[in-house]
């Protein structure tokens, strides 16, 4: 017995090609290391074709995606089977450009989850705090305290880096 393997649509392929890169990052700001990161976006598409939930529009999307690989990290890291500490050399080079580009990301992937989930998705994915808040499933609030607090955490580690 001969069993055929179907090619994905061009639904799924477009919306694997739109959102892996987003996904994969928020998974590795909360997981750290590549294998898991890679696992979790995987996981989050599986969920989508399964569940084959209507959208209103892209954001809609998005905004799922980004709410269901944010869930799925969360219980990950809450099931005890690894460790909840971030290495940086497991995140892997980021290549940029600017020397000080680089170091500022070095310096947001290691503050701790709970703060560096926030400014990822408020500075580098571009979403308001509202936005982020239903994402996140946490109050407008616990956002903004978590910006004040992951800027202040950065803010230290910067002008300590200045001084001799």
């Amino acid at each position: 017995m001969q069993q055929t393997i179907s090619q994905p649509s061009d639904e799924v392929t477009n919306i694997y090609d739109t959102y892996a890169d987003t996904l994969f990052r928020i998974a590795m700001v909360h997981l750290g290391r590549r294998e898991d990161a890679e696992e979790a976006t995987q996981d989050t598409f599986i969920k989508w074709m399964e569940k084959a939930p209507a959208f209103n529009d892209a954001e809609h999307q998005k905004a799922w995606l980004i709410r269901v690989i944010t869930n799925h990290c969360k219980s990950l890291l809450r099931k005890g089977w690894r460790k909840r500490e971030v290495k940086l050399e497991a995140v892997g080079p980021v290549t940029l450009d600017n020397p000080e580009d680089q170091a500022l990301i070095e310096l947001v992937m290691s503050l701790p989850v709970k703060y560096r989930s926030v400014v990822h998705l408020y500075y580098y994915e571009d979403y308001g705090i509202r936005d982020i808040s239903q994402i996140l499933e946490i109050s407008e609030s616990a956002v903004k305290m978590r910006l004040q607090r992951g800027r202040q955490l950065l803010k230290l580690e910067l002008e300590g880096e200045e001084q001799p």
